[in-house]
C-alpha cells in the first residue's frame, strides 16, 4: 500500500495549464500516480496508509526561490521557516558573485567579512569547506548528518573566484590568472553547481572587464549551465547594462538568467517596458533568457555596497582604512552625494530612501529602522557623516533598505513571458526586508488574488515549472508521477504573507501543507523537525 494519498485536491500542476481535481499518490519521496476526478468516478480510488483531504486546496509543485541568500542560515538554523513556510522547498545560492566556494583560508576570511551584512560573519558555523563540492556536501550533511531544511542548488560566484585569482585589485586580470579563474569554474560545476553569478557593482567582481566575464561564460556554456548576472547599473544606464548582459552571454553561447531584473531610481520610472522589448527582440531572435523578480519596490543590500568602486578596491580593512582618512572620505562622499558613484547605479544618493535595517554591532541597534537622514537629524550632523560613523563603527557590517523601486514597474516586469520568482531575501538584522518571509504568499495573495494580475496557472508557473526548467532539473517543478513529491497546499482564498515592513518576520497565512520527498515539512501550518533539504547538483549536459 502506498505511503500517502492526497485527496481532492485541486492540482496546479506548474505548465500553465488549468488545473484539475485529482487524487494524488506519494511513495517513496516520488509522486507514484495521479488519478484524476474523471477518471476515479468510475473505479476504485487509491488507498494508502495516510490520507489527507485537500478539499479547498490547491496542489502545486514547492516553490522554487531562484534569488536567495541563505548560504549560512541553511546551517545555521535547521527551522528555517523564513523559506519552508512559504511552500519554498528549492533555493538557488552563490548570488551576486559572492559566497563561500571556491575559496582558500585567506579569500574565506575576506569574503566573510565583505557578506557580513547578507549572512552574518559565520563565527557560529564551523565553515571547514573549501570548495564547491564540499560546500555541496556539508548541505547535503547539514544538522547532525539529517540535511537541511530545504533543498538548495549553487552559483559559482565570480567575485570570489576572482578574489581567489587575482586578489581585490582594480586590473585587469593576466592571462594565467584569467587561466585559473577558467578552471575554478570549470571545477565548481563538475562538483555540481548549476551556473555561475556576478555582482557587478560589488567588489571584486565589478573589475571583471566583457572580455573577461565571456570567457568564463563559455566555460559555464560547455557544462550546460547558465549566467546569473546582478549587472552594472539598475539606475543611470540601467537599460545599457542589461544590453551589454544579452550581448556577452550571446557571445559566449550562454543561457543567461537576470537576477532581480528591476528599473529603479527616478531616471526609470516607467520605463520596464523598454527593458521588455529588449528582452523580447533578443527572445525572437533566439537568446535563452530568463529572470527573477521579488514583488516589493524597496531593494535591500549593504550600505558599504554603495561606495565608489575605486574606494573598495583591495579589500575590507582597505575600505575601512579610505573612509578614517579625511581627504579620502571627501572623496567618497562627493562621488556618492554630487557625482553618483558606480555602487549607486550612477544615480546621487538620496539619504531619506535608505533605511538602516541591521546592524552586525549590537550596539549601534538604535540606527535601526531609521533613515540615514533621520539618524543623522538626531546626532545634529551631515547625513554623509552618519552613513561613514556606521560603516566604520560596524566594519561595513550594516544593511539597508533602498527605497528607489517603482510599482508599476514591478508588476509590467512580472507579467514578462520569461519571468520567475525570487525573493532576494537577506535573513540578517534586526528588521529585514519581508521579503525574505514574503515573496511566495504576497506572488499568490496580492497579485493573484486582489488584483488579478496574474491568473493561478500563470502565477504558479513562474514559481514552480519555468525555475526548474532554467536549473535543467528532470524531475522537479511539475505535478508528474514519477516526480519528486516536492509539493506545496495553500488555500487561494487565505494565502497572504504576514511579513510587514514593520513585522518582517511574521509567517504567512494560508499555508498548511510542504512536503519535501513526500515527507511534510510544514504540517497543519507548523514547522515539523524534518529535514529532507539535501544540495540539488547540476544535471550532466
Amino acid at each position: 500500500m502506498e505511503q500517502l494519498v492526497i485527496r481532492d485536491a485541486d492540482v496546479v500542476d506548474g505548465s500553465g495549464e488549468p488545473s484539475y481535481r485529482a487524487d494524488v499518490v506519494i511513495d517513496g519521496g516520488r509522486i507514484a500516480s495521479i488519478v484524476k476526478e474523471a477518471a476515479a468516478a468510475g473505479c476504485q480510488r487509491p488507498r494508502a496508509v495516510r490520507e489527507l483531504d485537500a478539499e479547498g486546496l490547491v496542489l502545486s509543485p514547492g516553490f522554487i526561490d531562484m534569488h536567495a541568500h541563505s548560504d549560512l542560515a541553511l546551517l545555521r538554523d535547521p527551522d528555517h521557516s523564513a523559506k519552508a513556510a512559504q511552500g519554498v522547498t528549492l533555493e538557488v545560492l552563490g548570488q551576486d558573485g559572492l559566497s563561500y566556494a571556491p575559496v582558500d583560508d585567506r579569500t574565506l576570511e575576506e569574503v566573510r567579512r565583505a557578506i557580513t551584512g547578507w549572512n552574518g560573519y559565520g563565527d557560529d558555523i564551523d565553515l571547514d569547506w573549501r570548495s564547491v563540492g564540499e560546500y555541496l556536501d556539508r548541505l547535503d550533511r547539514g544538522f547532525d548528518g539529517r540535511g537541511i531544511a530545504v533543498n538548495a542548488a549553487y552559483l559559482v560566484p565570480q567575485g570570489t573566484v576572482r578574489a581567489l585569482a587575482v586578489g581585490w585589485e582594480d586590473r585587469e586580470a593576466t592571462p594565467a590568472e584569467l587561466d585559473r579563474m577558467r578552471r575554478l569554474v570549470a571545477e565548481g560545476l563538475q562538483q555540481g553547481a548549476v551556473g555561475l553569478s556576478s555582482g557587478l557593482t560589488y567588489t571584486p567582481g565589478m573589475y571583471a572587464p566583457d572580455g573577461e566575464l565571456t570567457e568564463l561564460c563559455r566555460v559555464v556554456a560547455s557544462y550546460g549551465g547558465y549566467y546569473c548576472p546582478h549587472h552594472r547599473s539598475y539606475g543611470a544606464g540601467a537599460l545599457e547594462a542589461y544590453a551589454e548582459m544579452v550581448a556577452l552571454a550571446r557571445e559566449a553561447g550562454c543561457p543567461l538568467h537576470l537576477a532581480h531584473a528591476t528599473m529603479n531610481f527616478g531616471v526609470n520610472e516607467g520605463r520596464a517596458p523598454e527593458l521588455l522589448a529588449l528582452l523580447d527582440r533578443a527572445l525572437d531572435a533566439g537568446a535563452d533568457i530568463t529572470l527573477d523578480t521579488y514583488p516589493y519596490t524597496p531593494g535591500c543590500t549593504t550600505l558599504a555596497a554603495l561606495l565608489p568602486g575605486w574606494a573598495s578596491a583591495g579589500g575590507p580593512e582597505e575600505v575601512l582604512a579610505r573612509l578614517t582618512d579625511p581627504a579620502t572620505a571627501e572623496r567618497i562622499r562627493h562621488d556618492l552625494e554630487v557625482t553618483g558613484s558606480d555602487g549607486h547605479h550612477g544615480v546621487p544618493v538620496e539619504w531619506d530612501t535608505i533605511e538602516i535595517s541591521g546592524v552586525s554591532d549590537p550596539a549601534l541597534g538604535d540606527f535601526v529602522g531609521r533613515t540615514v537622514r533621520e539618524a543623522a537629524q538626531r546626532r545634529g550632523e551631515p547625513a554623509w557623516d552618519t552613513a561613514r560613523h556606521l560603516l566604520v563603527r560596524d566594519r561595513l557590517g550594516t544593511t539597508i533598505l533602498h527605497h528607489v523601486g517603482h510599482e508599476e514597474n514591478v508588476r509590467t516586469i512580472m507579467r514578462h513571458r520569461a519571468h520567475t520568482g525570487g525573493s532576494d531575501g537577506i535573513l540578517q538584522g534586526a528588521k529585514p526586508h519581508p521579503r525574505a518571509y514574503g515573496t511566495f504568499p504576497r506572488y499568490l495573495g496580492h497579485y493573484v488574488r486582489e488584483l488579478g494580475l496574474l491568473t493561478l496557472e500563470e502565477c504558479v508557473t513562474r514559481l514552480t515549472g519555468r525555475p526548474a526548467a532554467r536549473l535543467r532539473l528532470p524531475d522537479r517543478g511539475l505535478v508528474r508521477e514519477g516526480y519528486r513529491a516536492d509539493l506545496v497546499l495553500f488555500d487561494p482564498d487565505t494565502v497572504a504573507p504576514g511579513a510587514t515592513f514593520a513585522e518582517p518576520r511574521a509567517l504567512p497565512a494560508g499555508i498548511p501543507h510542504v512536503l519535501i520527498d513526500g515527507r511534510f515539512v510544514v504540517e497543519d501550518g507548523k514547522r515539523t523537525d524534518v529535514l529532507a533539504g539535501r544540495a540539488v547538483r547540476r544535471t550532466p549536459a
